[in-house]
């Protein structure tokens, strides 16, 4: 049995009309796309096949810097070992030669006295390097061998002290390290400041001792096609911040809020609260300056990610002012308020 015709136009239909309804623009889900710079400052970034491996050997010094802490102690143990192991070979010999390892021979000067053994020779030989001086072997005038080598070994300790203290220290000293009271928020903002569009983060320092000549950069990392077809993965884009400093110096004292005006000079210009959310962009945020108690440039890093973002909110205020003291309330640093 046929099915009857309905009297209705198929243009009038529900699927008619619906397909006629205009749609709404449908975005793209975003991509999970790795980060650049990670939220606690490193940089997410891997060097393969680099066939030019020399050239770390020759800048040994930061090389030994910039290995893990368990790679130094390693090294630093191996190197001592290693000297006190040739240097007690070299007396060793030094005794052998003068014969003074014969246990026939009774009478007669020795070049290094009580050093009978490779056993004992290591034992002067670490004594003599580390300038213990037990007081049981010493060497005397007969042999100038013995001399020389002890001269010889006290120059290599030196050196060697001299190499691996420098390097525990700038492990210890290292700028990274006063990086970490340097803070930022969790989150960053967009909303209305002083009738301009801005996008705000908030930055602070947990030490007193201050920051001098503290400057704040941003830069917009994103995947970009030039008009030409060239594809450029990682697009550096500089960022300016407002400051009333025309050096853009910030006097970290309390908590500052960085603001950057979006503009038509903005790459953030032409994103929308909803176009925002399905962008692939990452905001990367960079705090240096001198720490005034060393000296030493320090750099803080982060990165805001879309997600990160928060459209329409500002942050809450934290300054107050108390029995004529201002007080800072970090438990309320990152918090944010919807405007």
């Amino acid at each position: 049995m046929l099915a009857r015709k309905s009297i209705i136009p198929e243009e009038f239909s529900v699927p008619g009309l619906a397909s006629r309804m205009p749609r709404k623009p449908v975005f793209r889900d975003r991509v999970n796309k790795a980060r650049f710079i990670a939220k606690n400052g490193s940089c997410n970034l891997a060097h393969k096949n680099i066939r030019e491996q020399g050239r770390f050997l020759q800048d040994v010094f930061t090389t030994l810097v910039d290995l893990k802490w368990r790679f130094t102690l390693v090294i630093f143990t191996t190197t001592f070992v290693s000297s006190w192991l040739l240097f007690a070979m070299s007396w060793w010999l030094v005794a052998f030669a003068h014969g003074d390892l014969d246990p026939e021979r009774q009478n007669g000067t020795h070049c290094v006295t009580d050093v009978k053994s490779f056993t004992s020779a290591f034992l002067f030989s670490i004594e003599v390097q580390v300038t213990i001086g037990f007081g049981g072997r010493m060497i005397t005038e007969q042999c100038p061998t013995a001399i020389t080598v002890l001269i010889m070994q006290n120059i290599v300790g030196l050196i060697i002290n001299a190499v691996m203290l420098g390097c525990i220290f700038m492990k210890t000293a290292q700028s990274n390290r006063r990086a970490e009271t340097l803070i930022f928020s969790r989150h960053a903002v967009i909303a209305v400041r002083n009738n301009r569009l801005c996008f705000m983060i908030r930055i602070g320092d947990l030490r007193k001792s201050m920051i001098i000549g503290a400057t704040a950069r941003l830069q917009v990392v994103r995947k970009t096609t030039t008009p030409e077809g060239e594809v450029i993965p990682i697009h550096q884009i500089d960022v300016q911040t407002e400051s009333a400093v025309a050096s853009n110096s910030l006097f970290l004292l309390a908590p500052l809020i960085i603001c950057h005006i979006i503009d038509k000079n903005s790459p953030l210009y032409d994103l929308s609260a909803m176009e925002l959310q399905c962008s692939d962009l990452e905001v990367i945020v960079i705090l240096e300056g001198v720490v005034e108690t060393t000296g030493i440039t320090t750099q803080a890093r982060t990165s805001y990610i879309s997600e990160e973002i928060q459209w329409g909110h500002r942050f809450v205020p934290i300054v107050t002012e108390e029995e004529g003291v201002y007080s800072v309330d970090y438990s309320k640093f990152g918090n944010t308020v919807r405007v």
